[in-house]
């Protein structure tokens, strides 16, 4: 069950992934530029966890005289990996400058991703017996993320109301010329 603690574990991060890319693009308090700033932050994150940590553990695994040694079918496979996932992460921040919310913008990838992985995994492996074999139920399940997404996105609670500002904190904003 150790790949179900890892499936979930990628849950975690990719659930919080768009918030935390939210507000880094905010705190970083460049408007125009804010959300490519923060994408560059993103790949040396990506750098330190995706090159150096599977080194330090190849190496330690001993791994080290066929370290770069790699089939071209697996080399080119994993490069469009990163290639496409990173072209995901930088579509998440155009959407999120198009005025995308990350509760919207999320809600429509995560609902979406599974569909196209369900979709294009049965293209490139067809099941046996044709697509006739295929159960009414993968379809239904198609549906419901489909409309799962939709559902998730449109009825979406509000955040609440920004609160009226007080006596003190109006006082402190007249002194330091803040608005």
């Amino acid at each position: 069950m150790n790949w179900l603690i890892y499936a979930l574990l990628t849950v975690a991060c990719w659930g919080v992934y768009s918030i935390c890319l939210h507000s880094g693009t905010l705190g970083i308090g460049d408007p125009v530029n804010g959300r490519l700033k923060a994408f560059l932050i993103v790949g040396i994150a990506y750098f330190l966890t995706a090159v150096l940590a599977p080194m330090v553990i190849l190496i330690g695994k001993g791994s080290s005289a066929a370290f770069w040694s790699y089939p071209p079918k697996g080399f080119w496979w994993s490069l469009i990996a990163g290639i496409v996932g990173a072209i995901g992460a930088l579509g998440v921040l155009l959407a999120f400058g198009a005025k995308g919310t990350p509760a919207v913008v999320m809600a429509i990838v995560f609902a979406g991703a599974p569909v196209v992985n369900a979709l294009v995994s049965l293209l490139q492996h067809p099941p046996a017996g044709g697509w006739s074999a295929v159960k009414p139920q993968f379809y239904l399940g198609i549906a419901l993320a489909a409309l799962g997404g939709c559902l998730v996105t449109y009825y979406k609670p509000a955040p609440a109301a920004a609160k009226p500002p007080t006596a003190t904190t109006q006082t402190a904003q007249a002194k330091t010329g803040a608005k």
